[in-house]
């Protein structure tokens, strides 16, 4: 970067501090769902180009340390809307029928009495927004739980793991069953509760990349500060691109298509507010994604494991924060790859960055605001702790973990009953590939206890 241009975007920078510094920040959350840590191109994807979300990333701070607090889809999201462990809801894996549910004792839903985000901020002066994927309740044959917009949204549109308005996939490709439509999906239809649109499964994310930018809009006519989920369901399976992007037709060129796809709808969202000076000057964007990547399909790198097991393929994902009237210029397009932050972190986060001090909730995360800004506040003391999905005992032949917790640059990996104890240095062995317990007994013994301890006091009595 030359000098002149260096000198225009720090006068930029205190301009729009100046212009901004008494309004509340809005906050734009993007959850991709089921995305790698390897599938971006700024995260080492060699294979497919992500121009739009490289662009975010050179202009803010990109992070190698952030986590998810479950490797499947639901409890993720529940620590992410409340920012407490999932297992404190009843909710360890997804949430899918009513049997099923039962089976497994996960909560049809989140529970109403959980804190959320919107519900905080909305309190505050927010216009609040959730558009797309939920899977917090509604969905196969449950359609007897709240709407999205009861958890403190102002709107909502989602897709078939919701309820309210959504829109429901066709294909052209996929033929499932004799149906161009999945059962899911008809269930869905089925439950009513909202307004249906029926949109080819290409085009979703743009529609739902539509109605972000509407709710925008909303926000901006009711002179308030918005914060809007933006949650699409690419680039879970079955994925479906438009057929410019199908390449030679096989699942990994149309995984590739929708990659390819994902970064320009997402793109245009960025580009709304980048080229609009108010929202630029006082915007927050955080992308990430929801867990690892399903095997065979995504990429986790060179990080062992996938979606549903607690190994770090499972659980780390890519982590980008743009915010240029508060990010140091110093730090555009930086990577910090010391701090280690949890999905659980976001929510009272969000708030302090709002400036919304007057909570009573007892977060099991933390505010890392000065470290997602570009600061240098010491990393956590806390230890991060996982169960993994509690119908995911045996996946792929494998008998994976079933907790894990990392306290500093250890991260241990534990059965319930106590056996099957892995022991590692994820800062110099990220991959996981030395097992260090018969080294470090000691450090054994105390992550086993306090790992134990958590699970019994996070666990719901079954009394």
């Amino acid at each position: 970067m030359n000098k002149p241009t260096s000198v225009l975007i720090l006068v930029f920078s205190l301009i729009s501090n100046l212009l901004f510094s008494k309004q509340k920040p809005n906050i734009l959350f993007v959850y991709i769902d089921d995305m790698g840590y390897g599938d971006l191109s700024c995260y080492g994807n060699k294979e497919v180009q992500t121009p739009k979300i490289d662009r975010l990333a050179s202009e803010g701070i990109r992070f190698t340390q952030f986590y998810v607090n479950a490797p499947i889809c639901s409890p993720s999201r529940v620590a992410i809307t409340t920012g407490q462990y999932p297992s404190r809801w009843g909710i360890n894996t997804i949430e899918a029928t009513r049997a099923l549910n039962k089976e497994r004792e996960v909560s049809n839903c989140l529970s109403l009495d959980a804190p959320t985000i919107a519900r905080e901020l909305s309190a505050n002066g927010y216009y609040t927004a959730h558009i797309g994927k939920w899977h917090m309740g509604g969905g196969r044959d449950i359609g007897d739980v709240p709407l999205i917009t009861e958890y403190g949204f102002d709107e909502s549109v989602t897709q078939f793991e919701g309820l309210g308005e959504r829109y429901l996939a066709t294909y052209e490709t996929l033929d499932l069953k004799g149906d161009s439509t999945r059962n899911l999906e008809k269930w869905s239809a089925a439950l009513g509760r909202g307004i249906i649109h029926w949109e080819k499964r290409y085009n979703i994310t743009g529609k739902f990349v539509d109605r972000a930018i509407n709710a925008i809009e909303n926000a901006q006519k009711a002179n308030k500060p918005f914060y809007i989920n933006l949650w699409p369901d690419d680039v879970h399976t079955p994925n479906e691109p438009s057929p410019v992007n199908r390449g030679d037709g096989s699942n990994h060129a149309y995984f590739n298509g929708v990659v390819k796809e994902l970064d320009l709808q997402l793109g245009r969202i960025f580009d709304y507010i980048r080229n609009n000076k108010q929202l630029a000057g006082n915007t927050l964007i955080v992308v990430t994604s929801d867990n690892g990547p399903e095997l065979g399909v995504g990429s986790a790198g060179n990080l062992r494991g996938c979606k549903t097991n607690i190994y770090e393929g499972g659980i780390r994902e890519p982590f980008i924060v743009w915010y240029p009237s508060k990010i140091k210029t110093i730090q555009n397009g930086s990577v910090n790859t010391k701090n280690v932050i949890a999905a659980m972190d976001l929510p009272p986060t969000f708030l302090s960055i709002a400036g919304v001090k007057n909570h009573q909730i007892k977060f099991d995360g933390i505010d890392v605001s000065d470290i997602i800004l570009g600061g240098n506040r010491p990393t956590r003391k806390e230890p991060i702790m996982w169960q993994r999905p509690t119908d995911h005992d045996v996946k792929n032949g494998i008998d994976y973990p079933d907790l894990a917790i990392r306290k500093g640059d250890f991260k241990l990996l534990v059965n319930f009953d106590g056996t099957g104890v892995e022991l590692y240095n994820i800062i110099k062995d990220e991959a996981e590939t030395i097992n260090l317990a018969a080294k470090y007994p000691d450090i054994v013994n105390e992550l086993k206890e306090s790992v134990f301890d958590w699970h019994s006091k996070v666990t719901p009595s079954k009394n």
